[in-house]
């Protein structure tokens, strides 16, 4: 009611002066502005604002970007455990969150949290074990979105690989750069975009991605070892890894110094051995 009124008395104020009356309506136009947007402030936060806040919400986002690749976007499990079950445990959600900051040593399950060399904050990873938990309690099975692909130029081949780099970089973003970084620089991880020091990198990196690493944080991904791909998934993987390789550095021997003539090379050196003969006479 009292806003109304001093709308009212603004509108109805009269200025002293001629010409006056157009500054007197231009005047109340601001003050009426300045009014609404002061209103504007004050309404409560709009319903996508307090969702943002969800920390389920937010659990369900950062599930899709970590731990979907091996968990499966339903918790149903690919190389990784099932999640979507009952945790037997009087405290489920500290031992969700134990698991997820601190890895399983030994296992496929690396360690995420900062702390442990991770990429996730301690809120992050509350937020995800809040999400694993709604599987648990029967809720809605609101999926994580898949990950996105990262736009690459096309990809020549590398010579005598088999495989299509191009069809690996899709597979890479869906299946290794979680772990392994968008750009192959290494996460949780080894980095991947090096020199890989073999006679043969293609099947040292088949058989790596094939079956696994035991005892590591990498699993075997192929279709043979209960993996997600197949053998030539794996060639196309192989082939795009190799295309991010660095170029090897090309061997420069050291330079031998110049040679520089000492005074035994010259007249010095025949004086030398005169004196050393004589003396040698006279011993």
């Amino acid at each position: 009611m009292m806003s109304q009124q001093i709308l009212k008395s603004l509108f109805s104020r009269r200025t002293i002066g001629g010409g006056s009356r157009r500054f007197g309506v231009i005047w109340n136009a601001f003050i009426l502005f300045a009014l609404l947007f002061v209103l504007i402030l004050t309404l409560p936060h709009s319903g996508h604002a307090q969702t943002s806040e969800d920390p389920v919400e937010i659990g369900r986002i950062l599930y899709g970007e970590n731990c979907a690749v091996c968990h499966g976007l339903d918790g149903q499990g690919r190389v990784g455990a099932q999640l979507a079950k009952d945790w037997p445990s009087l405290r489920p959600d500290r031992a969700i969150a134990s698991i997820i900051a601190n890895g399983i040593s030994g296992s496929a399950m690396p360690a995420w949290s900062q702390s442990k060399g991770g990429p996730l904050r301690d809120d992050q990873i509350e937020a995800i074990v809040a999400y694993i938990l709604t599987w648990e309690s029967g809720g809605p099975r609101i999926l994580p979105p898949t990950p996105t692909p990262v736009p690459r130029p096309p990809l020549t081949p590398p010579p005598d690989i088999q495989g299509d780099p191009n069809r690996g970089a899709t597979l890479y973003d869906q299946n290794c750069a979680v772990c392994h970084g968008a750009n192959l620089e290494g996460r949780v991880g080894a980095t991947l975009a090096k020199n890989w020091p073999s006679i043969r990198p293609d099947q040292s990196i088949r058989n790596v991605i094939a079956n696994g690493i035991q005892g590591s944080a990498m699993p075997a991904w192929s279709k043979a070892k209960g993996g997600p791909l197949s053998e030539r998934e794996i060639d196309d993987l192989v082939a795009f890894i190799l295309t991010q390789a660095k170029p090897a550095e090309a061997f420069r021997p050291t330079p031998a110094p110049a040679f520089q003539p000492s005074w035994l090379s010259g007249w010095g050196g025949a004086l030398l051995t005169i004196v050393l003969f004589l003396s040698l006479i006279h011993i």
